[in-house]
């Protein structure tokens, strides 16, 4: 018997954004309350990394780790947003396949970047409040490059994978994604072909990048409190909290999104919820760090100061 050949599948050459919302009359509002996010995020992360390389005194581990979050909250919002600004602006909600898989490379690439510096944040904070004495010797220079270097390559390669399971699949249905942008879990839904090996891989992944950064985090401020709670003045207590609850913040609002995205049941997820989640960690999150970081931290504050009347002061 002659074998029948297999149905010629087309694939498809573009998708469609679908966007946050479908209906016209939103599109106005949310173009201009994205774009005043977009702004916000791109300032005040930047002039974060501008006031940390401008001044000596912040040359230091913390804010080595900060000037580097920064970066990568700049850029991560930069893959997303300017994008669906562009689409709402000019009416079209069209994507092409080789656009859309860069886009996604990028989203994963620095997202990644993101979970894994917040993770060695808290590292410096346990080794700051933890060993003091020794602070300057543990995180030395090379370390500090080790742990600011390392998730550079481990993001591009894992990226790099998912991006090379992903053009093996066949996408011949569908071309609607109910999303801003080019994730991973949509794209997956639209393919025709057996996306097991993806679902595997999306959540190894997300047990590496995602879960345990996330308990290295839990116990390194239960390390912290314990540490704390040994300080004999209550002032000094004070101090050691207020260092930390900017990063827990941070911590909690970032991770308790993308674990509800990638770690949860696809059962309890629906494309409003994913989308919510999304808009938390890729542009809520990188606009609220500059605050976070800045308001409470009065090296910052000076620092920023500093520069503004040297500014004022050369112009004059």
């Amino acid at each position: 018997m002659i074998p029948m050949e297999p149905r010629n599948q087309t694939s498809v050459s573009q998708f469609i954004l679908l966007g946050l919302s479908e209906k016209p009359d939103q599109e106005t509002l949310l173009f201009a309350l994205f774009l005043c996010m977009y702004v916000v995020t791109a300032v005040g992360n930047l002039l974060i990394m501008l006031v940390i390389s401008s001044d000596s005194h912040l040359y230091s581990p913390m804010y080595f780790f900060l000037a580097n979050l920064s970066l990568v909250g700049f850029c991560l919002a930069t893959n997303t947003v300017p994008k669906m600004l562009a689409n709402i602006q000019t009416r079209s909600k069209f994507i092409s396949y080789p656009c859309c898989l860069t886009q996604m490379y990028f989203f994963h690439f620095f997202g990644i970047m993101d979970s894994v510096l917040i993770a060695v944040m808290a590292y410096d904070r346990f080794v700051a409040i933890r060993h003091p004495l020794h602070y300057t010797i543990i995180m030395s220079p090379r370390l500090c490059g080790l742990l600011a270097g390392g998730p550079w390559m481990v993001s591009c390669f894992i990226s790099l994978t998912h991006i090379l399971l992903l053009a093996r699949l066949v996408f011949c249905g569908s071309n609607e994604i109910p999303h801003y942008f080019c994730d991973l879990t949509p794209l997956l839904r639209l393919s025709c072909t057996d996306t097991t090996v993806n679902k595997i891989f999306v959540l190894t992944v997300a047990g590496m990048v995602i879960a345990t950064p996330f308990i290295c985090i839990l116990a390194s401020y239960a390390w912290i409190i314990v540490a704390i709670m040994k300080v004999p003045s209550a002032n000094g207590r004070k101090k050691a909290f207020s260092t930390c609850s900017s990063h827990l913040s941070m911590v909690v609002l970032f991770y308790g999104t993308t674990i509800g995205v990638y770690l949860c049941p696809s059962s309890v997820r629906t494309a409003v919820k994913e989308k919510a989640s999304a808009v938390m960690y890729t542009v809520v999150t990188p606009m609220l760090n500059p605050f976070i970081y800045s308001l409470r931290n009065t090296d910052l504050k000076r620092a920023l100061k500093k520069l503004i009347n040297r500014k004022v002061s050369s112009s004059s």
